[in-house]
């Protein structure tokens, strides 16, 4: 969310902003909110000044009831009772522009960073930089769904009679691979320095608006019956929501924590959720890493995120490249993201498996993320990244690892997590 005080004084940047995010539609909400701001000072204004002559006409009862000229302070008492009235109706007046400022303003997308490639949609995202050699064999690759039931390790007939499409049962070394890649991954980022937390798997709406856009929280979000709690879609949610409304000392940043949670998304207009696979699934399990740091950090915190993906896959000898997000492709509240994509053999293309993000101070804005400096407190930038996302990392890793026997290598990083099997057969 932006400061309106920039929007006040920026109109012309911010509706530029709007225009390379191609999202034209929300052009007049620059003005709508700028003619609001403006009336929610002037009523500001005239409360100060009526709550001023009230303190001044109630002096000015006393010394008439003291002169005995009950009929004239009366009179005045007549004034204070209008001039409350005024200012108790004004109030509510304010109270109601300020909610619609803020509806309008969590609207209005983020400034994006000046870096980020101008483009409609995700087919307009660019490649940076491939890591690995990609490799098709010269026997063929089945549909991931296939190996894993080769395996006996997945059973999605009996998980769609339980809990319909989009759900899946993993079964024996495939769930084991599957948890062995989670505990790889939560090492993997503590030997890099970052602490280690599971948090609550539900959040409250203040926090869901704070990390989140409205469209967002339309397309992913489950909510619990009756309650004011949410299934979280990642665990940045929980994590970025542990520092709500805090005054972090600056001496302790940055914040560097990774989570291990469980996801819920309702998938909302996706595609493919029929089909036999576990690509895009209403549940999967997931290790994050997010960082709240000084502004003056976060670029550079950026860079280590994705490097941090990029070198977990590479010690699991799976090829990925990164992919930098175009305009359109942004969230409202990112100014800048990188995806990392996998190689797919049997695809011969690259799929998403993890997504980078700089969120600069928009989630700090809306949740009070702050920090006490030597020169006074002011607004921490928050970070995220997917460490790993299983099941969809799985694909990546069977796919690469599969041997022309029908056998799975598990490269040696991975090897203890597996009780030191060299291959699953």
């Amino acid at each position: 969310m932006l400061d309106i005080k920039f929007l006040r004084e920026n109109p012309d940047l911010v509706k530029q902003n709007i225009k390379n995010k191609f999202q034209d539609n929300k052009l007049q909400l620059v003005d709508e909110v700028i003619e609001l701001d403006k009336r929610n000072r002037d009523i500001k204004k005239e409360v100060e000044a009526l709550r001023a002559e009230r303190n001044k006409i109630s002096k000015m009862i006393g010394g008439l009831m003291k002169e005995g000229k009950k009929e004239e302070a009366e009179e005045v008492k007549k004034k204070v009772t209008a001039n409350a009235e005024t200012v108790e109706r004004l109030s509510n007046e304010e109270r109601e522009v300020e909610e619609k400022i803020k509806t309008i303003m969590m609207t209005i997308p983020n400034i994006i960073d000046p870096t980020v490639p101008i483009g409609k949609d995700d087919t307009e995202n660019v490649e940076v930089q491939k890591y690995g050699e990609p490799v098709v064999p010269d026997f063929e690759i089945p549909y991931h769904a296939e190996i894993m039931e080769r395996f006996n390790g997945l059973d999605l007939d009996s998980a769609r009679k339980v809990a319909g499409n989009g759900f899946y049962y993993l079964m024996g070394d495939i769930a084991r691979l599957h948890s062995a890649v989670i505990s790889y991954a939560r090492d993997f980022m503590i030997n890099r320095g970052f602490t280690y937390c599971v948090p609550p798997f539900m959040i409250r709406s203040d926090v869901v608006t704070g990390v989140m856009s409205f469209a967002e929280m339309d397309a992913m979000m489950y909510k619990i019956e009756g309650e004011d709690l949410y299934l979280i879609g990642t665990s940045e949610h929980s994590m970025i929501g542990k520092f709500i409304d805090t005054i972090i000392p600056e001496e302790e940043l940055p914040k560097t924590l990774t989570s291990y949670s469980p996801c819920f998304r309702k998938e909302k207009g996706a595609h493919g959720l029929e089909e036999r696979g576990v690509y895009r699934i209403h549940q999967f399990e997931k290790q994050e890493m997010i960082v709240v740091c000084k502004p003056e950090e976060s670029k550079a915190w950026f860079e280590k995120l994705w490097q941090n993906t990029v070198d977990l896959f590479r010690s699991l000898d799976i090829p990925v490249r990164t992919l930098e997000c175009c305009s359109g492709d942004l969230a409202d509240l990112k100014v800048k993201s990188v995806d990392v994509e996998a190689w797919s053999p049997r695809q011969k293309k690259y799929f998403e498996v993890g997504s980078c993000s700089n969120l600069g101070d928009a989630q700090a804005r809306r949740l009070k993320i702050r920090i006490n400096g030597k020169d006074g407190k002011y607004l921490a930038h928050t970070l995220n990244n997917t460490v790993v996302a299983p099941p969809r990392m799985l694909i990546a890793f069977l796919e690469n690892n599969l041997q022309a026997d029908g056998s799975v290598r598990i490269p040696e990083a991975l090897r203890p997590y597996m009780g030191g099997m060299t291959e699953i057969k």
